[in-house]
C-alpha cells in the first residue's frame, strides 16, 4: 500500500504538487466597491430608460422637456396624445423597450465560458427587471405612468401591456436563475470575497 502511494506521488506532474500544498487555503479574492458598481449599473439602466424616451420623442417630431409631477422627476414628450396617439405610444413604450433590449443583449451576447458577471452588469439587469416590476404593479396607474399612456394611446389594456413586459421580464429572470454566470444574483460578497446569505446569531 505504501509502495503504491509512493509510486503514485512520484508519477504526478510537477505542476500538480505546488510548494504550498499543505499550507492554509487562500481566501477568495475580495471585490472592492461591489455595492457602488452594482448601483452604477442600476442607475445606468434607468438612464437608458429615460434616454429611450428622449430619443423616441425627437424621432417622432416631438420636443421633450423636463419637469416634475407631484415632486417626481418626469420627462414630457411634447406630443399631443389626443391628436397623435400613435406618436405618444412610441414615446411611452420606448423606455421599457430600451431596457428590455439591453437586458436581452446582456443575456444573449456570448461570454467567456465559466466567466462570472461583474457587479456593473448585474446592476444593469437588476435595473431593467426592477423597472418592469414597478411599472406593472405600483406604477401602472400613475398620472404619468408609461403603462397608462400606452393603454390610452393603443388598443391594448393595462393588463395586456403588463403581461407583455412582465412576461418578458419573467423569462429573463428565469434565464438569469439558471445561468451559472449570475449565481447569487442579489447577494453581495463580504470582505473575504465570500457570499453570505441569511442571518446568524453569535454569543458575546
Amino acid at each position: 500500500m505504501v509502495l503504491a502511494l509512493t509510486l503514485a506521488w512520484h508519477n504526478l506532474p510537477a505542476q500538480a504538487v505546488p510548494a504550498d500544498t499543505f499550507a492554509a487555503p487562500v481566501a477568495p479574492v475580495p471585490q472592492p466597491h461591489y455595492k457602488l458598481r452594482f448601483a452604477l449599473g442600476f442607475i445606468s439602466s434607468i438612464l437608458a430608460h429615460e434616454s429611450g424616451h428622449i430619443v423616441a420623442s425627437y424621432a417622432v417630431g416631438g420636443h421633450p422637456s423636463f419637469g416634475f409631477d407631484h415632486w417626481r422627476p418626469t420627462i414630457y414628450s411634447g406630443i399631443d396624445s389626443d391628436l397623435e396617439p400613435h406618436k405618444q405610444f412610441v414615446f411611452s413604450s420606448a423606455g421599457l423597450t430600451v431596457q428590455t433590449l439591453l437586458d436581452e443583449t446582456l443575456l444573449d451576447v456570448p461570454h467567456a465560458k465559466g466567466s462570472v458577471a461583474g457587479p456593473f452588469e448585474r446592476g444593469l439587469l437588476a435595473g431593467g427587471l426592477g423597472t418592469v416590476l414597478f411599472y406593472i404593479t405600483l406604477g401602472r396607474n400613475g398620472t404619468v405612468s408609461d403603462v397608462s399612456f400606452m393603454s390610452r394611446t393603443s388598443s391594448l389594456s393595462k393588463n395586456q401591456i403588463s403581461l407583455i413586459f412582465g412576461g418578458i421580464a419573467l423569462m429573463q429572470a428565469v434565464r438569469i436563475h439558471v445561468k451559472d454566470r449570475y449565481a447569487h444574483f442579489f447577494s453581495v460578497p463580504d470582505a473575504t470575497g465570500r457570499f453570505r446569505i441569511g442571518m446568524s446569531i453569535e454569543p458575546n
